[in-house]
């Protein structure tokens, strides 16, 4: 069987005509299987949905209880039949409840590795490497230039700041799902045991993660009065990117503006956006780890997905190995 029977691209997303289901579809479909929470991989309005619980709680937490008409969990580690087609869900490492998706007919492996990353982190299972035919990789830091720095050394900056700057406010700029958390989990394994303070928009998801057995430490809400500005002198507050823009931010003592991200690496970004201290800290893998991963599950093909497709297809190429991109659309970087 060529893999493009059993797995392809269409305007709605990766499509398995055998199983009759998609894989992360960019719009509403019958059968959806899920790799993550984040929204430009988990949309809303589908008929059914297989994916892991964590991701199901979060979509459910993210669009409501009626985020789709049914759905079904799966383990990690454990396959589903479906309609003839094996679906075997493995760690991505990306943010909680993420998952590779090992789709198997006929002796053909093809694996969808969804977002992931090769690094540790304590808010999620690891990614664990998948032998496969046919490899599926994002490619969102698929460029030669993007090496990743130690996390812990990006918050080394953070505490740093801290020490030097004791009247400010540290608004640290992290997306809801995922990077939030990390951060704050990272903020108290450097050693940091304040009070750290939090936008609204990630009231759930945290409390949803420390729901979950992943300790947090003493967070609370970054609500403000105008009387009381001071009582956040000094303090981390974390929150979304967008709400510092806008007069939320403007409302703490002297806010130094930071920015959690793997693009904080490019300096016309970070300047672009305002922000005073970039942390380079991704939930993606940058371009050594991306190599590393795809000798690890040695494929015999590699298709690209999103991101820097044509140098990592380059790559592969000039190492004998068949590569492709698949150009789907509609997927950003909200997990960067």
């Amino acid at each position: 069987m060529k893999p493009e029977a059993l797995l392809h691209p269409t305007p709605a997303g990766l499509f398995c005509p055998i199983g009759r289901f998609h894989v992360d579809p960019v719009r509403p479909v019958e059968r959806a299987l899920i790799t993550h929470g984040h929204s430009d991989h988990a949309r809303a309005g589908h008929g059914k949905v297989l994916a892991t619980r964590q991701t199901l709680d979060i979509m459910r937490i993210r669009y409501g209880e009626d985020f789709c008409g049914a759905e079904q969990a799966v383990g990690f580690g454990e396959s589903v039949d479906i309609d003839g087609v094996s679906a075997c869900f493995h760690p991505a490492g990306h943010v909680l409840g993420s998952a590779q998706i090992l789709i198997q007919k006929d002796g053909l492996r093809i694996n969808v590795s969804g977002d992931y990353k090769r690094g540790v982190d304590p808010t999620c299972a690891s990614f664990v490497p998948v032998p496969c035919d046919v490899f599926i990789t994002e490619a969102t830091f698929g460029l030669p230039v993007f090496h990743h720095p130690d996390p812990k050394a990006e918050i080394g900056k953070l505490l740093t700041s801290l020490k030097q700057f004791p009247d400010r406010s540290h608004l640290v700029g992290a997306y809801a799902l995922g990077k939030a958390q990390r951060v704050i989990r990272l903020i108290r394994d450097c050693g940091y045991d304040e009070p750290i303070y939090i936008h609204g928009a990630l009231a759930k998801l945290c409390d949803y993660y420390q729901g979950q057995g992943i300790a947090l430490g003493d967070i609370r809400p970054a609500t403000i009065e105008k009387s009381t500005p001071d009582l956040f002198k000094g303090a981390v507050v974390v929150g979304p990117p967008s709400a510092f823009q806008d007069r939320w931010a403007r409302r703490f003592n002297e806010p130094l503006i930071s920015f959690a991200s793997g693009w904080m690496m490019v300096r016309q970004r970070a300047k672009q956006g305002g922000v005073e201290l970039p942390l380079v800290i991704s939930d993606h893998c940058d371009w050594p780890e991306l190599l590393e991963t795809i000798r690890e599950v040695s494929p015999s093909e590699v298709w690209v997905t999103h991101g820097r497709e044509e140098a990592l297809v380059r790559w592969c190429e000039l190492q004998g190995l068949p590569a492709r991109p698949l150009h789907l659309v509609g997927y950003e970087d909200e997990g960067d």
